[in-house]
This record gives structure tokens, sequence and C-alpha cells, in this order.
């Protein structure tokens, strides 16, 4: 029988359907929406911290990277402890351990605490997330499913804009006196909210065949991204010097190892962390790789726009953020519409997204080549709503797609190989997009590396419509 929700979570017995409720629902969605707006909100904090806390730019990049890089290695195993554990327990002790380490963040003494505390909030952020998709698969089903996922890739693609938004509003408010310190310390009301209701109205649920940890292969993932992470990310700030080109070359090794390890464990029935038999779902590996350009263009254009209109276009923290607000509320409006376009057209509101997305970046390049330095709201917003239409017709989408055919006995597997793949590949844009941008900076000023970085990202959008064309045609 299915039981609904009411005031205290049902625990999953033979008889007995956990279902997520409303309130449920707006729990977990809002878990999912702070890792993300923690990724992008300090963008527009950066020169504020580092003017502050007297920290360089190779120091102020860690601040990034190093939420990033943790949050992306820890992701998987994150989604095989919920299976193994609990999901409910993962989710609230992760999102505990996220308001505290959020908490530190906002009262480090000096940037190298504050590093460290990200790397904290990282690996509690990569405990709490893969619940939320995992719930989701295990207590939704049919149209109750796609209305979650739909709401859940609406959550994920505007917190990320609306992160750098409220990053500026915050640093500009200077609330009681902190500064850049609320863009972390606002988390903590957040999740003191997020406790409480998680803890009324989040079932509890786990794989009824949990899997032990596949520690070979955990350190080996591990080993992967941080090999090709953490040199991208540092190397240019720190003058690209040996350590970052022996552990770039030693990554394809590394990546072999791992899956050779993994296969090995699936072919003699043992339980690896990222199980190979699991790609032999297609729309799960045709989603992730078209999930890859998507996130390495999307987090490169934030991180590059935010840089380019506060140290070449002069605007400060608040005009940066709001530029992209245009973005922000279509990519709101499509977001909504999605779900019926889907059930109409399938997934060909992909390509006709990316086609979009693509007009939408033409334009703002056109934009910056035109009107810089006098680059703001007014100049963006044609291009700013095209590209915010496309996106949402793409992001929500494809993550319906990815975890369509997963089986629910590996929800947390397969929500955590998917967001591994989108964290990855956002700290891969920050490191290759922002990297490119500051490089060129020096050589060719400020306007034309951001056209040029622009004209980059658009070939990113290029190659996710021809992906997307290989998508299912129907979203199970």
């Amino acid at each position: 029988m299915t039981e609904t929700i009411t005031s205290r979570p049902v625990r999953p017995s033979p008889s007995t359907s956990p279902v997520l409720g409303g309130l449920g629902l707006f729990t977990v969605l809002l878990a999912a929406a702070l890792p993300l707006i923690d990724f992008f909100i300090v963008n527009v904090a950066l020169p504020t911290i580092g003017a502050e806390l007297s920290a360089g730019e190779a120091v102020l990049e860690l601040v990034v990277a190093g939420y990033g890089v943790a949050y992306a290695v820890l992701l998987v195993l994150g989604g095989r402890l919920g299976d193994l554990f609990g999901r409910r327990r993962l989710f609230l002790g992760g999102m505990a351990a996220f308001g505290l380490t959020s908490l530190a963040c906002g009262l480090a003494p000096d940037a190298w605490s504050l590093v460290l505390a990200r790397v904290a909030q990282g690996a509690s952020a990569a405990a709490m997330l893969p619940q939320v998709l995992a719930t989701i698969q295990a207590t939704t089903s049919g149209p109750r499913r796609a209305k979650a996922m739909g709401l859940y890739g609406a959550t994920a693609g505007l917190s990320m804009v609306a992160g750098q938004i409220l990053g500026g509003l915050l640093v500009a408010a200077d609330v009681a006196g902190t500064g850049w310190r609320s863009v972390f310390l606002v988390n903590v009301p957040v999740v003191v909210l997020g406790l409480i209701l998680g803890a009324r109205a989040v079932p509890d649920t786990r794989s009824p065949r949990p899997e032990p940890v596949d520690v070979p292969g955990t350190v080996l993932l591990a080993a992967s991204l941080l090999t090709l992470l953490v040199p991208l990310t540092e190397g240019r700030a720190a003058g690209w010097p040996l350590w970052t080109w022996l552990s770039l070359a030693a990554f394809p090794f590394a990546a072999a190892a791992f899956y050779a390890v993994e296969r090995r464990a699936d072919r003699t029935g043992r339980t690896p962390l990222v199980p190979p038999s699991l790609f032999a779902i297609v729309s799960l590996r045709r989603g992730l790789l078209l999930i890859v350009p998507f996130s390495i263009g999307f987090s490169g254009f934030m991180f590059v726009v935010a840089v380019a209109l506060q140290q070449g276009a002069g605007l400060g923290p608040v005009d940066a953020g709001l530029a992209l607000a245009p973005l922000a509320v279509v990519f709101f409006l499509f977001s909504v519409a999605g779900p019926r376009l889907v059930s109409r057209y399938g997934t060909r509101v992909v390509p006709a997204g990316a086609v979009l997305q693509g007009l939408g970046l033409a334009l703002m390049t056109l934009a910056a080549w035109r009107s810089w330095p006098d680059l703001g709201m007014v100049e963006l917003l044609p291009g700013a709503a095209l590209a915010g239409a496309g996106q949402a017709l793409q992001l929500p989408v494809v993550f319906r797609v990815v975890l369509s055919e997963v089986p629910a006995a590996r929800a947390g597997v397969g929500s955590g190989v998917m967001i591994t793949t989108q964290q990855s590949s956002l700290a891969l844009g920050v490191a290759t997009l922002g990297t490119l941008f500051l490089s060129l900076s020096t050589s060719l000023g400020m306007r034309d590396a951001l056209v040029t970085t622009l004209l980059v990202q658009l070939a990113a959008v290029a190659s996710t419509g021809l992906l997307s064309l290989r998508l299912p045609r129907t979203v199970a």
C-alpha cells in the first residue's frame, strides 16, 4: 500500500512504499540548490576576498577549485553510502555538515583557513546532494517523477545563475558589516530550515540490496579526478610548474587503472563504485556525453562574465551580478513550460534549446564587441534572454533522460555518476575557459579576450546540439 508522508517519514518495509510529498520535494530541492549556488556565489566576491585577506590569484582560485574538486571527487561515494546506510541519514548529516562548514567559511581568519573550509564544504555537499536524486527516484513514479525531475533540472540551472546574482547583492549590502562573509553565512539559517523540514518530510529509503564501498575504485576515481582538475585549475596562476605537467601526464594512467579495476569487479560479480554495466543504458550514456560540453560552457561563461564585467567594464558586484538577471528570469519561465513541451515534442526540445542558446551567445558576443566597455544588463539583455530560454530547454530534460532507465536499486550510484559528471565539467569549465580568458586578456585586452572566449563557448553549444540529436526521442 502507499502511505502519504505527513508529520514524520515512513520507513520502507515489505508492505510500505515511501512517498515523497510536496513538502519533502521542496526540502530536497532546497538542498539541491545550496551546493550549486555556493559553486557560483563566490565569483563576484573574489576581488573583495582577495583585498581583505591579502590573497593572491593562486589562492583565490583554490577558494573556487578546492570546493569544486572535493565535491566532484566524493559524489559517487556519497551516493553509494546513501544506498548502504540510508539516504535520509546521509541527507541530514550532509546538510548539517554543509551548514557547519559554511559557518567556518564565513568566520575564516585568513585565506588558507578559507580554502580548507571550502574543501570541507565541498565534501559535505557530496554527502548530501546524491541523496536528493536517489530519493526522488525511489519515492516517485510516472508523471510525479517526471514533474519532480523537471523541477530538479530547473532548480539546478536557476541556482547556478542565481548564485552569482545573490553573491553580488550580498557583498554590496555588507549585512551587519560582514562584507564577503555573508555569501557563506547566509547558508546557515537555510540549513537550519532544511534540517527541520527534512526530519519531518523526507522519507527514509535505501537500496534493497546495499553494496559495500569499493575502496580501490574510490581511491582510483579520486586520483583520476585530482590529477586532471587540480593542475588545470591551479596551473596558470602557479606559472605551470613541473608538478602540474606530471599530474596531467599521470591522469590517463589513473583513469585507465580505474576502468580496469571497475570492469574486473563487475565481471567477477563484486560491487564496483561505478559499474561499467551501468553505461550499457543508452539513455544514461548519451545524456552524460551531452552534460559534459553543456556544463563546461556554462561554468566557464559565468566565471568569465563575472571577471570581465568587474575588472574590465568596471562594474560593481551588484551590477555584475544583475547583468545576468534576464537569463535567470527567462530560464525559470521556460523551465516551468518545459515538461509540457517534452510531453508534446519529446527530446526534440533539446536541439531546439541548443539553437536558442547559440543565438543568445552570438548576440552577447556582438554586444561585447560593439559596446565595450559600456557593457551591462541593457546591452546583454537580448542575448541573455535567448540563452536562458535555450538552457532551460536542455538541462532539465537531459537530467530526466540520464536517470530515466536507471533501476531503483542503483538510484544512488546513478545519481552520483550524473552529478559527478556535471560537477567535474563545471570545474573544467572554470579551469579551461577561465584560463583561456585570463591568458588572452594580458595580450589581446579584456574585450578581445571576452569575445574569443564566448566564440569558443559557442563551439561547445554547437557540440551539445549535435549530441542531442542522438538522444532517445521519448523520456521513459
